[in-house]
């Protein structure tokens, strides 16, 4: 069962709302930003890293930019759905660079991964070196994504305003 979300007044949500446009932002163009002056603004980021509501900062990256052209929704179903097979799957995919995500699933399949990947080649090494070398793997379904019509890292917080 999920925990339930974090209690946070107005002035903390405008910060993470802020953050999580540009992390890089300073204090002091936070703090006047958000309306509070820059210590109780510091103090309020500190305090959210400590609960882990903020996890950690990172640069994001253009896959274009690197090379990285091919996205690929990869849909795994396994042979049972037992303890062992999952932790199986898990731990062959979370070795790989390519596999951006991975979700255990409901549904038809067992499994959803995102791989981005440079071509169709790469593609095609990642399956037959890995993904269909798991023995718990009974069968790949693969989606290519013809275009990304919106990408964030923002979580809505909305739901947390009274």
């Amino acid at each position: 069962m999920p925990n339930p979300p974090v209690l946070l007044d107005e002035a903390s949500l405008r910060i993470l709302d802020a953050l999580q446009k540009n992390a890089e932002i300073s204090n002091a163009d936070l703090a006047e930003q958000v309306g509070l002056s820059a210590s109780p603004c510091w103090r309020r980021v500190a305090e959210m890293r400590e609960r882990g509501i903020i996890r950690g900062s990172v640069a994001l990256v253009d896959p274009l930019k690197l090379g990285l052209a091919v996205n690929v929704f990869v849909h795994v179903t396994l042979h049972q759905q037992d303890k062992g097979s999952l932790e199986t799957f898990t731990q062959a995919v979370s070795q790989r660079p390519e596999v951006m995500e991975c979700y255990l699933m409901t549904g038809e399949a067992d499994f959803l991964l995102r791989v981005v990947v440079e071509d169709l080649i790469k593609y095609q090494a990642l399956m037959l070196e890995c993904l269909t070398q798991i023995p718990v793997v009974s069968s790949i379904r693969s989606s290519f994504a013809l275009d990304q019509v919106k990408y964030t890292t923002a979580l809505p917080t909305r739901h947390l305003r009274a």
